[in-house]
């Protein structure tokens, strides 16, 4: 069977991710992101599922680093709802969970159903291991903030469903292959692409100058440090568009005129929540 890798443990929400962009993948659990990478590359899974934002907080860490470094190519995106369960060994209520484990990030998003119901919110390493662990401590005072996912995977009971304080929150992966894939697959495509401006006056204003005479639309630009220098700063993009239509073509003359590196990370289908 084909193997799609993810970062994190069985139960995690990039392998809910798996489970819906690909569900005839065996997924295949990564410490890091790195590993993640690594292991497309070296054939031992043939996708790879990395989380690259988040609506409630921002940016995924390290992502925009490691994609145009990591000899792979954008062919999907997929955007994942994140719901919160509460889940706890078999036979237990809400009532008895004194402290529930969970991921840095998944904690505050409940605070409010934890502090209604007096529980305790701990750290995790990730919300996975926080539900593996729960099941192993077989005690009903502990509770984990995860997915119904690692619920069926570690035997354990959903206490609560949907506890999160928000309901938009929408993590954003995309799913990398070895091998580009241009062909044209959707009405609306997405190019995502990286670089560098030249160190002249008014660069970056005349780069996107080329998107917006073209109607081309970017739906996102980002700016981050290349290797910790505060001189040297790297673009992340995303537009609508195929490199094949002349608008776009268009456009990229004028961005490769005012830029000195330019990398295409992948065009791929706009997935059904953005469109």
């Amino acid at each position: 069977m084909a193997k799609i890798a993810f970062q994190g443990e069985l139960g995690a929400y990039s392998h809910e991710a798996c489970v819906a962009a690909h569900p005839d993948h065996d997924p295949l659990p990564c410490r890091t992101f790195e590993d993640v990478i690594a292991a497309v590359n070296a054939g031992a899974a043939d996708l790879a599922m990395l989380p690259v934002e988040n609506s409630t907080y921002g940016r995924v860490a390290d992502i925009h680093r490691l994609l145009p470094e990591s000899g792979l190519h954008i062919v999907e995106e997929e955007f994942l709802r994140v719901h919160i369960s509460l889940l706890g060994v078999q036979g237990a209520n809400i009532a008895d969970v004194k402290e529930a484990y969970s991921h840095l990030v998944l904690l505050p998003q409940c605070g409010e159903f934890l502090n209604k119901h007096q529980i305790i919110g701990w750290i995790s390493p990730d919300n996975a291991r926080a539900a593996r662990e729960v099941a192993e401590w077989a005690d009903p005072t502990k509770a984990a903030l995860a997915s119904t996912l690692a619920a069926d995977i570690y035997g354990l009971d959903v206490l609560a469903r949907h506890i999160e304080d928000h309901d938009q929150n929408t993590t954003r992966f995309l799913i990398m292959a070895p091998e580009p894939d241009n062909s044209r697959r959707s009405e609306t495509m997405i190019t995502t692409f990286v670089f560098r401006v030249r160190s002249v006056p008014a660069a970056l204003y005349k780069a996107m100058g080329g998107f917006a005479t073209n109607g081309v639309n970017m739906t996102k630009l980002e700016s981050y440090m290349v290797d910790g220098s505060f001189t040297a700063t790297q673009f992340y993009a995303d537009i609508e568009g195929h490199p094949d239509d002349r608008s776009v073509q268009l456009a990229f003359e004028e961005l490769d005129y005012f830029t000195s590196y330019l990398k295409v990370l992948g065009t791929y289908p706009a997935d059904r929540p953005r469109v």
